[in-house]
């Protein structure tokens, strides 16, 4: 106790230490924060843009159990079945590696282009993923009776799914 007593004393003659305690207590308190919400959220955002499906059918899967449960929160709708159709599914650009050569015979030009798959650990690079096109979206909901409910599982479907109205059916 003695000790806590004459730390505390120490303290208290360091000039302007009303002003530095504050400031590192609450820098401290800042840094805590800062590495529970600033790493719940990094790992967040890597898992959703590292998420890798194996088929085009499991994204749909995943797709239609998300909106389901989306839409399912909503004030007055209740239960949910969402069915999603495809215009197409995943596309890859891959990385090439092209090589032209030009000879002259007899007077005559003659161009080949050749392009060669650029692989890594007998994998081809993945220049670009392009992801399912959606052709429409059926959403079978109790709550679909009421008007503002339909309108809001359509004001929902239209956000998340990136689509147009006129492409969704809404049902009761």
């Amino acid at each position: 106790m003695n000790k806590l007593k004459s730390f505390w004393e120490k303290l208290k003659s360091i000039k302007h230490i009303q002003i530095v305690l504050p400031l590192v207590i609450a820098l401290v308190l800042c840094v805590i924060y800062f590495s529970f919400v600033g790493g719940a959220e990094d790992d967040n955002s890597q898992q959703n843009s590292t998420e890798e499906f194996s088929s085009t059918v499991e994204y749909v899967d995943i797709l239609e159990n998300k909106l389901c449960s989306v839409l399912s929160k909503i004030s007055g709708v209740g239960e949910t079945n969402v069915i999603i159709t495809l215009e197409s599914g995943f596309s890859y650009e891959y990385a090439t590696d092209s090589e032209t050569k030009t000879t002259v015979s007899g007077g005559n030009e003659t161009t080949i282009k050749t392009e060669t798959l650029i692989l890594v650990s007998n994998q081809p690079v993945v220049v670009k993923e392009t992801y399912p096109v959606i052709k429409g979206v059926v959403v079978v909901a109790k709550g679909a009776e009421d008007f503002s409910v339909k309108m809001n599982i359509m004001q929902a479907v239209e956000t998340v799914l990136e689509i147009d109205s006129k492409n969704i059916t809404i049902l009761a």
